[in-house]
């Protein structure tokens, strides 16, 4: 089964941003688990999502991407 969701925009966001992964722990308390989730492309939650977009000033599309898959379950 393929990932159809990654976060690959989201490290290019918080590149260009003023925040980094450590500011993201200490001060906005993400935890290092949810940071190491994104790492992976492994899901998080819509809260998170949030949270992200929110420190970030970002819409969602800046943290993540969705590209089918032949792979994804039929509905």
């Amino acid at each position: 089964m393929s990932v159809v969701i990654v976060y690959t925009p989201f490290w290019e966001t918080l590149k260009n941003s003023e925040e980094s992964t450590y500011t993201l722990i200490k001060k906005y308390h993400i935890s290092g688990s949810t940071i190491d989730r994104l790492r992976k492309n492994l899901p998080v939650s819509t809260t998170t999502l949030n949270d992200l977009c929110r420190i970030l000033d970002c819409p969602v599309e800046a943290i993540l991407v969705y590209t089918p898959s032949e792979d994804d379950q039929l509905l």
